[in-house]
């Protein structure tokens, strides 16, 4: 087999998946399932704290089943609405959405490109490696999910205004969606063309049983134009890994936390996509450790992975105003402590290895 043809046969299986994941958040979405959750949390009683821990509880079950590019598109809009709603300070929910969404994505592989992209040369069921990331992730979302909140305590510490109405919710193909794919991703190895699938017959159902749903509409915006230009991109990184295999002998002669700290630079300097690509064309020696690296170290850097750039053009576009600098301040405390501490929980405190 040729060195393009083992690239593309590691990079299209995750793209398919992506696009079927994205297909099913539609569906979903047309159903009002993500405002009917967001708009029933919002009239949770208490503080604006207990209000952004259930936010970010929501954005990271969405993120893991659903995928993280999903849960910024949809949520981001509905999050920022409710904080608006309650008469709340939104920087909070605003810049948590983002860094929770990339701190979530470690559980399953569909909830991360970059997860797909390693897992595709390991081989394992979604419940093995949900089974071996679980310690690292719960870390990730607590350690993120405080820092926010420490710093934006005395804005949280106000109750707004409860009385909300909540969004109405059409009970339909968009639950069974979900449940489906979370089904299909747990038991099977290798699901993209499953879930794929999934995804079409669910938009074709969704447009021919009810009129919320048009077919080009929602294919347009699944942002398929985009998914095309990274997966060139993976591709062509693929071919440059094979062919130049310096980064492979490299993650060779690294301990688990050097890995992590490799790929969290990389992924900054490249972007996450790109620089999973060059580390892991071959099986990784560490591929949990890769793993910490290329979906915590984004949050470092605005430009490391596509969901923080995805997120800064829906903020910007729902009229907030999310700021660079702010995002790097954030992200120097972030990115840092939930690698290191999540990289010594795996280490120490692993159910399983991939």
């Amino acid at each position: 087999m040729t060195t393009l043809a083992h690239s593309l046969a590691q990079t299209w299986p995750p793209f398919v998946f992506v696009t079927g994941l994205l297909l099913i958040g539609q569906v979903a979405a047309s159903d009002g399932l993500f405002a009917w959750m967001g708009f029933r949390i919002a009239r949770l009683p208490g503080s604006a704290r207990t209000l952004y821990l259930a936010m970010m509880a929501l954005v990271a079950v969405v993120t893991v089943i659903l995928n993280l590019d999903t849960s910024i598109v949809f949520l981001t809009p509905i999050i920022l609405q409710v904080a608006r709603q309650r008469n709340l300070d939104d920087r909070a929910f605003l810049y948590g959405s983002i860094f929770m969404t990339n701190a979530a994505s470690l559980l399953l592989p569909g909830s991360n490109l970059t997860n797909l992209l390693v897992v595709s040369s390991i081989h394992v069921t979604g419940a093995r490696f949900a089974l071996a990331m679980f310690p690292p992730w719960i870390t990730a979302i607590i350690i993120t999910a405080l820092v926010i909140m420490i710093w934006q305590w005395r804005e949280l510490g106000v109750r707004g205004d409860t009385r909300i109405e909540v969004m109405p919710f059409r009970a339909g193909l968009g639950i069974v969606g979900v449940v489906a794919a979370t089904v299909l991703v747990l038991v099977l190895k290798d699901p993209a063309i499953e879930i794929f699938v999934l995804g079409v017959a669910l938009v074709l159902g969704q447009s021919s049983l009810t009129r919320r749903m048009n077919v080009a509409t929602t294919l347009r915006a699944a942002n398929l134009e985009l998914l095309v230009g990274l997966f060139v991109i993976a591709a062509t990184a693929g071919v440059l890994a094979r062919i130049w295999d310096i980064p492979h002998r490299l993650l060779g002669s690294l301990s688990p936390i050097e890995t992590v700290g490799v790929g969290a630079g990389l992924a900054n300097a490249l972007n996450n996509l790109p620089a999973t690509m060059l580390l892991s064309a071959q099986r990784p020696p560490h591929p949990e450790a890769l793993l910490i690296g290329v979906d915590l170290g984004p949050n470092l850097f605005i430009f490391g992975a596509l969901s923080t750039l995805l997120w800064l053009r829906i903020s910007r576009a729902e009229g907030a105003k999310p700021s660079i600098r702010t995002f790097a301040l954030i992200g120097a405390v972030i990115a840092p402590l939930s690698c290191l501490a999540t990289a010594i929980v795996f280490e120490h405190l692993a159910f399983a290895h991939l």
